[in-house]
């Protein structure tokens, strides 16, 4: 089983930055591909989100594949219906989480964007 993991509890706390040993320039995640923001996220035909306690929580289920969803990733998939946009989705994370929008904005692009490129997500 594969583990799909969100952006660390990112979407509720800052990310802390690190230094590399004898570098003054702070590393920062490479900028995930910019989605549009009336792009409608949803899951391909065979491919759902189910909570299984066999699993130990949330797992995006697939054709003969099986991705273990952290607690982030399952409140992001569980937006991803096709009515919501991209950016309605990212505004209702935003305000269910109390946090700031572009941050937000960012993370849930990296996660659309990998589940993208597993054939987990369509955008």
């Amino acid at each position: 089983m594969d583990s799909l993991r969100g952006p660390s509890p990112a979407l509720l706390r800052k990310r802390g930055r690190e230094k590399k040993k004898g570098d003054d320039q702070v590393n920062t995640p490479p900028a995930a591909p910019s989605i549009l923001p009336d792009a409608r996220p949803r899951l391909p035909r065979g491919v759902r989100l189910v909570h299984n306690e066999a699993q130990g929580g949330w797992v995006l289920l697939a054709p003969e594949r099986v991705f273990k969803a952290d607690q982030i990733a399952a409140e992001v998939v569980k937006r991803c219906t096709g009515e919501a946009s991209f950016a309605a989705i990212v505004d209702d994370l935003a305000a269910t989480f109390a946090a700031p929008r572009e941050r937000i904005e960012a993370d849930v692009a990296t996660l659309l964007r990998g589940l993208a490129d597993k054939k987990l997500l369509e955008l």
